[in-house]
């Protein structure tokens, strides 16, 4: 008798509770799938068929006060309205629901209209549901660190940071920094001593989009380094932890 062992991503605990993702798609094989692979992970889905129904839902959610969908997985090629449309007026509207487009359109002008129109990642069709699984994890991770009101100012020891204004001092001393270097230690200093890989650096720095390698993420923390340790071969704030990644303090 033959057994098919197909490994299974556990689900994440901090989003099976709360996470609803709209499933918009008018093909009902890919839909189901879509459906099933999420609901496998723990995640709440609503469907919808075309776009119209789509807007109904969204604007009925709105209308009631109900709690809003955490991810919007949408098709492009949409029956009464297509997706680009879908998505160009709900960010016109401030709607900022994380979006992932699903879309047989594999070229770089597509890709390129599909983000520029407000979309946060692009996915091509035909696609793996592990794929699509994890890049709907990284877009709930990031809009949930996005989430966490902003201080005013962050302090630690003798780096201030204020969000705001794009403003670092350094032992009383202001420094300039390029905005990837400013947005790379804003999120150190949000979260202190915590272990960052680089890969999850390029997630929420870069984006899901970046196209270099992880050899970026040394090269800014070697800049960042050179303007805010004093000896920048003994850091004492942006520290390697071997094996893992770097921690801030």
């Amino acid at each position: 008798m033959l057994s098919l062992d197909i490994p299974q991503t556990p689900p994440e605990p901090e989003f099976t509770k709360r996470t609803q993702i709209l499933v918009i798609e008018d093909e009902d094989l890919i839909r189901e799938m879509v459906v099933l692979a999420l609901q496998e992970q723990g995640y709440d889905t609503i469907t919808a068929p075309d776009g119209r129904v789509a807007l109904n839902l969204l604007q009925e959610a709105l209308r009631h006060s109900e709690p809003m969908y955490d991810l919007i997985i949408l098709d492009l090629m949409l029956p009464q309205i297509n997706g680009l449309d879908l998505c160009r007026l709900l960010r016109y509207q401030g709607n900022t629901i994380p979006i992932l487009i699903l879309s047989a359109k594999a070229s770089e002008t597509d890709r390129v209209l599909g983000l520029e129109v407000g979309a946060d990642d692009y996915l091509t069709k035909p696609f793996s549901m592990r794929e699509l699984v994890a890049r709907c994890r990284a877009l709930l991770r990031r809009q949930n660190f996005s989430n966490i009101p902003r201080p005013s100012v962050l302090q630690f020891q003798d780096v201030t940071l204020s969000p705001e204004e794009c403003r670092v001092l350094v032992r009383g001393e202001e420094i300039n920094l390029s905005p990837k270097e400013f947005r790379l230690l804003e999120l150190f200093m949000s979260y202190p001593r915590r272990v960052w890989s680089r890969e999850q650096l390029i997630d929420q720095v870069w984006g899901l989009d970046f196209l270099g390698d992880t050899k970026t993420v040394d090269v800014h923390i070697r800049w960042l380094r050179e303007k805010l340790e004093e000896d920048p071969s003994k850091p004492q704030y942006i520290v390697t932890v071997r094996g893992f990644g770097y921690r801030f303090g």
